[in-house]
């Protein structure tokens, strides 16, 4: 059974626990009145619909998603929001730092909910994205920035895909 449950069971919840769990019980994430003060720390306005999309996305921990994806999970949890909305407010959440962006393609960008400083595998042929173990990676000869700019942070990507022709065993 899926453990998304319809908007009014979350923004009722007069408990901590996340759906799909007794109240209190492996708690996977922050519970909704958290979830409300983590909003109103970044500088955002807890709505409905914030509050909704919200909840399912640090309901579970961090991970990686694309608006796409969201949307079709807020569909199976009865959410009704538009995905122009799930787009706006996947970039609020990234603006007030909640989220981070990864560009991984042209054709769709992920967000993840884990916003700290890390570095990625990007799976190509399977469209997935994995936190890399933190290794010391070092970036060394960065170029200067140009004048009047600094250097915010460096991004390692490391795509791989299946070989061809090679047996897993």
């Amino acid at each position: 059974m899926s453990d998304l449950v319809p908007l009014q069971a979350v923004l009722n919840a007069r408990t901590s626990s996340f759906p799909g769990e007794a109240a209190g019980a492996g708690r996977r994430g922050c519970p909704l009145s958290d979830l409300r003060d983590r909003l109103r720390r970044a500088g955002l306005r807890p709505t409905r619909q914030r509050l909704s999309l919200g909840w399912l996305l640090f309901g579970r921990g961090d991970r990686h998603l694309t608006a796409e994806m969201l949307y079709d999970e807020a569909m199976r949890a009865k959410v009704p929001v538009s995905l122009a909305t799930v787009y706006n407010t996947l970039h609020q959440f990234t603006e007030a730092g909640l989220l981070r962006q990864l560009a991984l393609d042209g054709s769709k960008a992920y967000f993840d909910t884990n916003p700290s400083e890390h570095h990625h595998f990007y799976l190509e042929d399977e469209g997935q994205v994995l936190d890399m173990p933190d290794c010391g990676i070092t970036v060394d000869s960065l170029p200067d920035a140009p004048e009047g700019m600094e250097i915010a942070g460096v991004e390692v990507i490391v795509r791989l895909r299946r070989r061809t022709g090679s047996r897993q065993g």
